[in-house]
């Protein structure tokens, strides 16, 4: 495997848990002001 395609795996997996981590923020956001009313 060649040092270009693991940059761009490790670059495509850092932005998929990224994605992922504000998903699961906002929907924790949105669940607190959903229980607030």
């Amino acid at each position: 495997m060649s040092t270009l395609g693991l940059e761009i795996f490790f670059i495509v997996l850092l932005v998929v848990a990224g994605l992922s981590m504000a998903w699961f923020a906002g929907l924790v956001v949105w669940r607190l002001f959903k229980g607030q009313k």
